[in-house]
């Protein structure tokens, strides 16, 4: 075997492994992308249950009050209506208006509560918007990157330099 088949057969078989090696590069760059977004995938479903779970465990919490609350103003209301009822006009009116001022604190209390969980509702929403984002731009740079590399390795561009090769007659 001449010197320039030997070189060109080297040449050759280190051109295969080049293809070889971009081969196996290619394939475990995809599968390590795949296991990424599923895994991003499991971790927002795992996320979203347990945000869900949670807000309706804060809504029943408030809402258990709520009833306890309303049981024991009620409980209370009756005793203030018996005394009332044996007390002079004048005591009567002021207890109304002490009823009344705590109807409406519990129901600023109701509606701050209501406002609470609203709140964390949106804070929870938007968290999840931008954990999508950022998985959605995660994907884009990827797609973007493979895109660089198979323009580089089909040599769009000309970004890789000419090889020539040329044959000196010996002599």
């Amino acid at each position: 075997m001449s010197e320039v088949e030997r070189l060109a057969e080297m040449e050759r078989l280190r051109r295969q492994k080049e293809t070889e090696s971009r081969l196996v590069e290619e394939e475990t760059s995809k599968r390590i992308e795949e296991i990424v977004a599923k895994r991003v995938e499991e971790e927002l479903e795992k996320r979203k249950d347990d945000i869900e779970k949670e807000v309706l465990r804060r809504v029943e919490e408030a809402k258990k009050i709520m009833e306890k609350q309303m049981l024991e103003e009620m409980e209370r209301r009756q005793k203030l209506e018996l005394e009332a009822q044996r007390a002079k006009e004048e005591e009567e009116r002021k207890k109304r208006e002490q009823l009344e001022k705590i109807l409406e604190e519990n129901k600023r209390k109701i509606e701050e509560a209501q406002k609470k969980i609203d709140e964390e509702r949106l804070a929870i929403i938007e968290d999840q918007r931008k954990i999508d984002e950022e998985r959605r731009r995660l994907m884009k740079e990827k797609e973007k990157k493979l895109k660089e590399e198979q323009q580089i390795i089909l040599n769009k561009g000309k970004v890789r330099p000419k090889l020539s090769f040329s044959l000196k007659p010996i002599g």
